[in-house]
């Protein structure tokens, strides 16, 4: 399980800071009190030590093991770990040197990752994507033995030795920010094999399946080949940018929780609000629109927009309100230099801002707006249509457009859960280094780097992937694309561990998109060994991206696991195609897991049938034991069958287990993206 060619420069650089005889000891940060190790295995246990020195890793449970430091400090051994149970202790000495590991667990461990839908916690992001029965399940999330540990986000150039994160034991306070998908993963499991269970999470929203792949798997596609030597031409300048950053204070959020995390935050830019702040410096911005689709172009962090409109004569003295659509992420709104509203809680993204401005401010015929938008991830800004951003007269209804050009200035940049502090005076902002390539969540390599090399070789049991919706607009890409990051994930931990993944569930993306392609690429993907997919067909949500029932998504997983790891006979998918032939005017498909085949009552069928003009007609379904009977009085030769094919489409045809079937199509023809 030793990982080939382990890299440990950043890691090293940091401990190496460290004077030796202050700590003689370092471990990952994998490796501390309550954390799970995985059972009936040879266990990975890494750090630093005196170069020479021998460190000697002792288990409660009898086993020993010990190793010689490198010259260039690391060292690296493998613990036999016994059968699932606890809590036990471990100890690492080296010479006058010791570390004891407290009510530590053996038993299962699972990395989860993906993108927002992995991420989304079980106490949702009010006050629109919520978790189905979310306040009962984090009542009730009292489970010693299911540990939890988050990888904190971070980007990264090349491959990182360390991460942040502590192993948590599940209960109310501590389930409610974790994973839902991977809580009720582990909570299933758990209350299956009644042993402790381990789970590491490492997810960020809204990113692509290349962010999650390293540069020497990318590297054999010649898709991403432009882009990963844009990334190679930017490790000076990002070097620079570092030094640069360096000079301006720092905040950092990572001690802050509960709903007050991102309020209270000061960045030297209180005078940004008021109505006589000379702004005439400052660059102008077209609004409503999101920065990253504008010039100004990719940035997490905090912005000031502004804004003089002169109203008409006889709304002086009136209340008003300002509406302004929605903000990602945060805001506070000034009128004339006073806070009119303020939403500073996470999920509001999509919430309207809308806050009235009491008549005694309204003293003037030139109103001066100031709104400091603070975004900590993807796109940012006052973003929805034109006619959402207006000043109202509140008696009457009538309105003034305040969409157009604003003046902006950006204060503070956020990267890594640290804020560097521009401040409002100087415009510093327009100072800082350009990169070839400006890195964001998005760009390839930079989260394998970031949150995935950290963890490696952390023993696992396998992992369980939940992403696909960024990718939706190159589902080909995404055919080579995933079985590329799965092997890769796979070769570092040097083992073909199982791997199985959520298909997305229907979403209205818009006529551009076919999500339909996506999901049956992933269909395909169940081609790689030791995978498994659970499908969502029948619980999405069209109008919102992230669907509540995850205690539904996190249990499909498991039934894999269930059935193909811990030697269970439960059924651990719907029906997935496996074959089909054309008889005479009808097409016979038969499915795997296809005991028990029948269709919703009340649903459309799902069934499209084409002859070879390739032209798709609704099809007739009759289910004759195991297999379907596919045809249409419209279609004299079929030729292909589709179920399923739209971006919003609603599983019909289900098996004995209530499990719904995949997105399928038994054509190969070539589709535009």
């Amino acid at each position: 399980m030793m990982r080939k060619g382990l890299k440990i420069s950043h890691y090293l650089l940091v401990c190496l800071l460290l004077n030796a005889t202050e700590a003689k000891i370092i471990l990952a940060p994998l490796f501390d009190d309550n954390m799970v190790l995985q059972q009936k295995t040879a266990a990975a246990i890494w750090g630093k030590g005196i170069p020479g020195s021998t460190v000697r890793v002792t288990a409660g449970w009898g086993t020993e093991s010990a190793t010689v430091c490198q010259a260039d400090s690391f060292w690296i051994t493998t613990l036999e770990t016994p059968a699932a149970g606890g809590p036990h202790t471990i100890t690492i000495r080296s010479e006058d040197s010791e570390r004891v590991l407290k009510n530590v667990l053996i038993g299962e461990v699972w990395l989860c990752s993906g993108q927002s839908n992995m991420e989304m916690p079980l106490q949702g992001w009010l006050p629109r994507d919520t978790i189905l029965n979310s306040a009962a399940e984090i009542r009730n999330a009292r489970y010693p033995e299911i540990r939890l540990f988050t990888v904190a986000k971070r980007i990264a150039i090349s491959p990182e030795e360390k991460c942040d994160g502590a192993w948590l034991e599940c209960s109310p306070g501590t389930a409610a920010n974790f994973s839902a998908t991977a809580y009720f993963f582990g909570k299933k499991l758990h209350q299956e094999l009644n042993i402790p269970i381990g789970l590491i999470h490492t997810s960020w929203g809204g990113t692509p399946a290349e962010a999650w792949t390293s540069r020497e798997y990318l590297a054999k596609m010649a898709d991403f080949q432009e882009t990963l030597q844009m990334i190679e031409l930017s490790q000076p300048a990002l070097e620079r940018l570092e030094n640069w950053l360096s000079q301006f204070p720092q905040i950092t959020v990572k001690s802050r929780t509960g709903k007050s995390i991102w309020t209270g935050l000061e960045f030297q830019d209180s005078e940004c609000k008021m109505i006589d702040f000379d702004d005439t410096g400052w660059a102008r911005m077209n609004l409503p629109a999101l920065w990253e689709a504008t010039d100004f172009g990719a940035f997490d962090g905090v912005i000031w927009f502004r804004k003089k409109v002169e109203i008409p004569e006889n709304w002086l003295g009136k209340a008003l309100q300002i509406r302004l659509g929605p903000i990602d992420d945060f805001d506070q709104t000034y009128v004339n230099g006073e806070l009119v509203g303020a939403i500073e809680e996470e999920g509001n993204y999509q919430t309207f801002r809308s806050y009235d401005i009491p008549a005694e401010l309204n003293n003037q015929n030139v109103i001066t707006l100031a709104v400091r938008v603070n975004d900590i991830q993807g796109g940012g800004g006052i973003y929805g249509k034109t006619g959402d951003m207006q000043l109202v007269l509140k008696e009457t209804g009538a309105a003034v457009s305040i969409a157009g050009e604003w003046k902006y200035l950006p204060v503070a940049e956020y990267r890594g859960s640290v804020y560097t502090v521009f401040g409002a005076a100087g415009e510093k902002y327009r100072e800082r280094p350009r990169l070839p390539i400006e890195l964001t969540y998005k760009t390839p390599t930079v989260l394998y780097n970031g949150m995935i090399a950290p963890l490696i070789p952390f023993s696992i049991k396998g992992a369980i992937w939940y992403q696909g919706e960024s990718n939706t607009g190159d589902p080909a890409l995404y055919e080579t694309l995933f079985p590329t990051l799965i092997a890769n994930w796979r070769a570092d931990w040097g083992y073909e561990f199982p791997f199985y993944f959520v298909q997305i569930a229907p979403y209205d993306y818009g006529n551009g998109t076919h999500s339909e392609l996506l999901r049956d690429v992933q269909r395909k993907s169940l081609l790689i060994p030791n995978t498994g997919m659970a499908v969502t067909l029948d619980i999405g949500t069209v109008n919102n991206i992230h669907p509540p029932n995850k205690q539904a998504v996190g249990e499909r997983l498991v039934r894999w696991a269930l059935a193909e790891q811990y030697a269970s006979d439960i059924i651990p998918s719907g029906p997935l195609y496996k074959d089909h032939q054309v008889k005479r005017k009808k097409v016979i498909i038969q499915f795997d897991y296809a005991a028990g085949l029948y269709l919703k009552p009340g649903v459309p069928n799902e069934f499209f049938i084409a002859g070879k003009d390739r032209v798709f007609y609704p099809a007739e379904v009759k289910i004759k034991g195991d297999e379907l009977i596919v045809y249409s009085k419209k279609v004299k030769a079929p030729v292909a069958v589709r179920y399923a094919w739209s971006n919003t489409t609603e599983a019909s045809l289900f098996n004995a287990a209530g499990l719904p079937a995949s997105t399928f199509r038994t054509d190969q023809w070539v589709m535009e993206k």
